[in-house]
């Protein structure tokens, strides 16, 4: 194996996966080691419901996966009175620009087989559509958009790089490009991801192995659907950012996402479960704690999250 590891030394990635478990040298600009990221606010009830629990717990929230069903399912009015309010608590906003894949005419992500082929955007004008609703988010005030093609990725980068996109617009890779590696994340750096989610299944070590190799905050979840596993993380937290810092610690509870994440969930039951998530928030920050007091989380509102500028 020798002439393999000299191969991945080479090219700067490391040759195994890290078993030492070495401290992270990166932080986020304020310092801290981790930082809260809550999935699923889908409309403004959704966010109104989430603000409300995290002023009653006093726990910093600091960034939202919202839309996921696909900010094509808001008016427009809708997007505009959204980031205000997200602005107004400072909470940084990932939007899920739509039509969403599963939504496309072609259905082969949706059969067992087929879903391993990936999340992609299928066809020029599946594309166009993607910009043009990502397009009507900027002008409502939107600065972080959810990416799951790498393809679309690069374009995307390369119109921010440009000023056609605002250049403080970030770019989140979702768990459904399925990056598990070094080598993957260090692609998505360089083709202008600004954080990605890897899959969730990761030990200690091959997270930091990850981390070895790129800058880039990892979002990983602590707590996700029984879909993927109903993986709970929480007693792990402080090794997590230990290793991997900076990053997000995810939380999304649930059934499934294609169960939750769909225009006819009722709104009560969405704002009952963002409440549970800031909930669960506030057991993560004090766990972490317990385990590790040397961890630092961001304040609410760190100067360089991604509002919105409505």
């Amino acid at each position: 194996m020798s002439k393999v590891d000299r191969w991945l030394q080479t090219v700067g990635l490391p040759h195994r996966d890290a078993y030492d478990l070495p401290d992270s040298p990166h932080r986020f600009a304020d310092g801290a080691h981790y930082r809260v990221e809550i999935s699923g606010i889908e409309r403004l009830s959704t966010l109104e419901a989430l603000i409300d629990e995290m002023h009653k717990l006093k726990t910093p929230v600091h960034r939202l996966i919202c839309t996921v069903m696909g900010a094509t399912l808001l008016t427009t009015a809708e997007l505009r009175e959204f980031a205000r309010v997200a602005a107004e608590a400072r909470l940084e906003v990932i939007m899920t620009p739509g039509p969403r894949p599963q939504w496309d005419l072609g259905k082969q992500i949706a059969t067992p087989e087929g879903a391993v082929s990936g999340l992609r955007i299928r066809g020029v004008d599946n594309l166009r559509y993607l910009l043009a609703d990502l397009e009507r988010c900027i002008d409502a005030g939107f600065r972080g958009f959810l990416v799951w093609d790498e393809g679309v990725l690069a374009v995307l980068a390369q119109l921010r790089d440009r000023g056609e996109i605002p250049r403080e617009v970030v770019f989140k890779v979702s768990i459904f490009a399925g990056h598990a590696n070094p080598a993957g994340a260090r692609l998505l750096e360089q083709i202008g991801a600004s954080t990605f989610n890897p899959v969730v299944d990761l030990t200690l070590p091959q997270l930091a192995s990850i981390r070895s190799a790129v800058r880039l905050p990892m979002d990983l979840h602590v707590y996700l659907f029984e879909s993927f596993g109903g993986q709970n993380r929480f007693w792990e937290t402080a090794e997590l950012a230990r290793v991997a810092a900076p990053c997000y610690f995810k939380i999304e509870p649930g059934a499934s996402v294609g169960a939750l994440y769909k225009p006819w969930v009722a709104p009560e039951a969405l704002a009952f479960l963002a409440r549970e998530k800031v909930r669960h928030a506030a057991i993560i920050t004090e766990l972490v704690q317990r385990v590790n007091p040397a961890i630092v989380g961001s304040a609410h509102g760190p100067a360089d999250l991604a509002l919105p500028r409505p």
